[in-house]
């Protein structure tokens, strides 16, 4: 069967069986074009609450299908590969963030969204990389425990200075790994083209940014701009996507290194798979870790409205 022929096949079953496939925008072009709906984590978990099917599949890693759980509690969410995982989400316990939160008694507590549902029921607020800086700036304490990405809340705490923001050595090794020598052996290769990166990033490489951002803000911000070229510093996935969407403008990869190789594992035959019923995981948990994670994620909806 060729990958067309596989496409095809998913496309009846999804009509057929009244199943919604959410994919994470750094997953394969082929998956991206039989899902349903695509973007970063947070907003797939919004538009699924959304939708009318009652099944989701999700092509991401295993935090991103807790959330769509989370937003949608009622809803069978199935994670088309079951071994994806995200090691920043899994990298620290629940023990590790209660022996924290003695050491802070008097700091609230911001999730990055890139945690498991088990470290959202300590949280106090839940952040996107979007949202992060606008979070923090609303929220009335002035001292944070930023979790779990170090990079992301050191972004925050340059642009939030008025507030104490203490962070744990913690984040996305893929986007942490890259280097200042890389960042600008990119800039001096191709001179006229904007810096995009994603403040995972360590924050030497995020100072030399022409815009920070989110991958969906990012893809925004190349789409909206009157530039030609443009370094993408996040998951080299984002830099072909943008090529296939925007032939007229050139986009170069800062490093060979920017794979997920967790974003990576689920592949169209997975996707076929947990349409039959013959793969994927069901999302499963408790009513009380719904009810408590759930908690922090409706605190940051509130403030960003």
């Amino acid at each position: 069967m060729t990958i067309s022929d596989l496409q095809k096949k998913i496309m009846e079953l999804k009509a057929e069986k009244q199943i919604t496939v959410l994919a994470h925008s750094y997953q394969s072009a082929p998956i991206l074009e039989i899902a349903d709906y695509t973007g970063d984590s947070f907003r797939l978990s919004q538009v699924a609450a959304e939708d009318k099917n009652k099944t989701c599949i999700v092509c991401g890693v295993h935090f991103m299908a807790e959330t769509v759980k989370l937003l949608s509690p009622e809803k069978e969410v199935i994670l088309a590969h079951p071994g994806a995982g995200c090691p920043m989400a899994e990298q620290f316990t629940v023990e590790d963030i209660l022996k924290l939160k003695r050491v802070y008694p008097n700091h609230t507590v911001v999730a990055y969204v890139n945690t498991t549902a088990e470290l959202k029921t300590l949280a106090d607020v839940c952040v996107t990389s979007s949202s992060a800086v606008k979070i923090c700036e609303a929220i009335p304490s002035d001292k944070i425990l930023f979790i779990p990405d170090c990079n992301l809340g050191a972004y925050t705490a340059k642009m939030v200075p008025e507030k104490e923001i203490v962070t744990v050595k913690g984040g996305c090794p893929v986007h942490a790994a890259i280097t200042l020598d890389e960042a600008l052996k990119a800039k001096k290769e191709h001179p006229g083209a904007k810096l995009l990166v994603h403040p995972e990033c360590i924050p030497s490489v995020t100072a030399l940014a022409d815009f920070a951002g989110s991958t969906a803000a990012i893809m925004n911000y190349a789409r909206n701009s009157d530039s030609k070229e443009f370094i993408i510093c996040t998951e080299n996935s984002i830099a072909e996507h943008l090529q296939y969407e925007l032939p007229d403008k050139d986009f170069y990869i800062l490093s060979s290194r920017l794979i997920c190789p967790d974003m990576k594992a689920t592949t169209l035959m997975d996707v076929y798979n947990a349409l039959i019923g013959k793969g994927g995981v069901r999302i499963e948990m408790s009513k009380d870790t719904i009810k408590s994670a759930s908690v922090c994620i409706n605190r940051m909806l509130e403030i960003g409205q």
